[in-house]
């Protein structure tokens, strides 16, 4: 018997009340009916006693008080889930929008999901490699970890997004990886951008897309990353794939998450934003790891944009307790056009050491990462100190740290949106721009290392891309 409730008693917003309810279970879907004979569905957000608070999907417009009809189902919200859900897009709440036809569903699953046990989990080792130096060389990426980019509104995070699409792949994986895209709040020439991207680059067909539009309900942006990490679930765990997730904007995922919490009159934390983000968002970041036992791996790269470049927002500020690490882009190495502008000192991978070196990527990685960012560091000093003294009056030492600096970022850090570079040829260009330095400078190196790929003069000799250099 199919059990209604007929009328509400207070409509607000996106927010239904209904009193007199028994039965419902926190997240259980309800399906409204309205006069005209529209269905919209709703989720409970509320209970309290027999009063039931429902945030509707499709919005409240329309739905009147004394005839609407409302059938709880019994059950939470669900995701119909298939190998063909491959080359596909949906938009935030998993429905298709590609004009392909409904997915067949192989099985349906809840998508708030659940955090990896820790006592099951696999600890990461294995590369993910962009073909991005900056990442690859200074700040690895590895399998099954998440890892954030951090940016700033107006900065080249979008095409970053696409390139980390087109080009992340898994060495002798190729055909079980698969990477899950979600976008909350973009524009629809955003949309349009991704979309246009991985067609001409020929990418879609191993991408599963989740597009929510800025003109789309707040329900569906919180429920988008919820949508996208079961569909990645489901294909590491299910079917054996390493999967890549990439949710952009995270930012509009958490002022959804203060809107609706503002809706219910929830007491505001810091900025506004409920006492409970962190839990929010670990709940959807500690979805990815990988499982002993099973060949399958969802790895999390979530990008953010930081509140007038605020790293200390408590969007960035909780994302970071919470992930390995972060990807930080810097506005003014963008204005030096540079990209991709990724910011090396403030950016790290803390699961890297143990996925580099010898028997993962090449036995001097390690060595090389670390005298990078070293030198790098000391780059930051001598500007420092030629801001104040004049570049003149700096020793021949900084001079030498100058020109380091300026090489390593307009050849190491910053590459065109279409190259891709393999490892070997970042740590090698790596290495040739070790040369600018004195051989001395390098003490983060052992002297075998440094014998077997230091190369006095090598940087005056030939340039980034095996030509003459010209600074």
């Amino acid at each position: 018997m199919k059990l209604e409730y007929i009328g509400l008693s207070e409509l607000s917003g996106s927010l239904i009340v209904l009193e007199g309810v028994r039965g419902a279970a926190y997240d259980e879907m309800a399906e409204i009916t309205l006069d005209s004979g529209e269905q919209r569905w709703g989720r409970v957000i509320l209970i309290d006693g027999d009063r039931v608070v429902l945030q509707v999907f499709e919005g409240a417009r329309g739905i009147s008080l004394e005839n609407a009809r409302t059938h709880f189902t019994g059950k939470p919200m669900d995701i119909a889930l298939s190998r063909e859900m491959l080359g596909r897009v949906f938009d935030g709440a998993g429905r298709p929008i590609d004009g392909l036809g409904e997915l067949f569903p192989e099985v349906r699953r809840n998508i708030n999901g659940a955090a990896i046990n820790p006592v099951s989990r696999q600890y990461p080792r294995d590369c993910i490699y962009t073909g991005i130096s900056a990442i690859d060389g200074c700040a690895t990426l590895i399998r099954g970890q998440k890892l954030p980019i951090f940016s700033g509104s107006g900065m080249k995070h979008n095409e970053l997004a696409a390139q980390l699409v087109r080009q992340a792949k898994v060495a002798g994986e190729e055909g079980d990886f698969a990477i899950v895209f979600a976008a909350m709040g973009v524009k629809n020439d955003t949309a349009e951008f991704f979309r246009r991207n991985f067609e001409e680059a020929g990418a879609l067909q191993r991408v599963v897309m989740f597009l929510n539009l800025a003109s789309d309900p707040i329900i569906e942006r919180i429920l988008t990353p919820r949508c996208a990490l079961t569909a990645a679930e489901y294909l590491a765990f299910d079917h054996g794939y390493h999967v890549l997730v990439i949710m952009t904007d995270m930012t509009s995922y958490c002022e959804a998450v203060r809107e609706f919490s503002s809706s219910k009159g929830e007491i505001p934390s810091r900025k506004g934003f409920p006492a409970y983000l962190y839990s929010d968002l670990a709940s959807l970041y500690e979805r990815a790891g990988m499982i002993r036992g099973r060949k399958g791996s969802v790895t999390q790269v979530p990008i953010l944009t930081m509140p007038n470049d605020d790293i200390t927002h408590p969007i960035p500020d909780l994302t970071g307790y919470i992930t390995e690490g972060q990807i930080v882009l810097d506005r003014e190495l963008e204005q030096k056009g540079i990209y991709p502008p990724v910011s090396i000192l403030p950016s790290l991978s803390r699961l890297m050491k143990d996925g580099i070196g010898e028997g993962f990527t090449r036995a001097d990685h390690p060595d090389l990462s670390n005298q990078l960012f070293a030198s790098y560091s000391k780059v930051q000093d001598a500007r420092s100190l030629a801001s104040v003294i004049g570049e003149d009056e700096l020793s021949d030492m900084d001079k030498r740290y100058l020109k380091f600096g300026q090489a390593f970022e307009r050849n190491f850090l910053s590459q065109d949106q279409g190259e891709e570079r393999t490892l070997e040829q970042t740590l090698e260009l790596g290495w040739r721009l070790l040369t600018i330095l004195p051989r001395g400078e390098l003490d983060r190196v052992d002297p075998k290392t440094l014998d077997a790929h230091y190369v006095e003069g090598a940087w005056e000799r030939q340039g980034a891309d095996g030509t003459a250099q010209h600074m």
